[in-house]
């Protein structure tokens, strides 16, 4: 379970970053207490236009960066008091993969298991169903740096599931992969409901929440504006289609 009560998040901003953007001010306020929570079992979808705050609120809930007010608690650990602990339990995918270039597919996942202890026995298992469903076995031993971006991107996926974490958080999990690669990654979503994890993603691909999403919210210029189940959004609709109605909700609170 994720449980945000009132997060807000505040940067600094440098003189030449002011300048760019015609301001006085010396903070900028990213996410505006925000709260909501995820089920296990479940799939939340967090949308919102770009520079909405989804991805600073989706680190905030890794642990990446710390919010400037309010509480994150992972399966009833709190982020911010217990870091180690909570991180444990999270697993954490982003399109920014950030994989050390010159080590091998296998390498990494090795590299990260040992980082979460564990046992031999279950990463032999893991690996193999994780290889399997991606098919990973033709690029295993090949260096990070010479793998395409779709390959680069199910070794993250590896990465970030190899420890079984019960909590899995996806920014963007398909943007700019081929339709096979995404395919993948959607089904392994769905495993992680079926296996009872709790799951939150954020995706402009409003296809792929339809097809996931049990619960959502809208987040806009650091707000969320709308928090509903997927079916309560579809029978609400004032429009007639997913993405169109995503765009009247941002319009309507942009005018507000």
């Amino acid at each position: 379970m994720i449980q945000v009560e009132n997060i807000r998040k505040e940067f600094e901003l440098t003189k030449k970053q002011q300048k760019e953007n015609n301001t006085t001010d010396k903070v900028a306020l990213a996410v505006k207490d925000v709260s909501f929570e995820c089920q296990p079992g479940r799939i939340f979808s967090l949308l919102g236009p770009n520079g909405a705050g989804k991805t600073t609120t989706l680190r905030m809930l890794a642990g990446i960066i710390k919010p400037t007010q309010g509480s994150i608690k992972i399966n009833g650990i709190d982020v911010q008091k217990k870091p180690n602990e909570a991180k444990k339990d999270i697993g954490f995918l982003t399109g920014s993969t950030g994989l050390y270039e010159r080590l091998t597919a296998n390498e990494i996942i090795a590299y990260f298991a040992k980082l979460y202890r564990v046992s031999d026995a279950d990463f032999e298992e893991r690996k193999e169903n994780l290889y399997s469903l991606l098919g990973m076995h033709d690029f295993q031993d090949k260096r990070i740096g010479r793998l395409s971006t779709g390959m680069k991107q199910k070794v993250s996926i590896a990465r970030t599931m190899i420890h079984d974490p019960k909590v899995v958080i996806f920014d963007e999990p398909t943007s700019g992969l081929d339709v096979i690669t995404a395919e993948n990654i959607i089904k392994l979503i769905s495993d992680c409901k079926v296996q009872g994890k709790t799951v939150i993603f954020s995706s402009h691909i409003m296809s792929e929440v339809d097809l996931l999403c049990d619960d959502l919210a809208i987040i806009h210029k650091g707000n969320i504006v709308l928090r509903s189940t997927m079916q309560e959004f579809r029978d609400n609709m004032q429009t007639d289609s997913l993405t169109a109605e995503f765009i009247r909700v941002i319009n309507e609170n942009t005018k507000s």
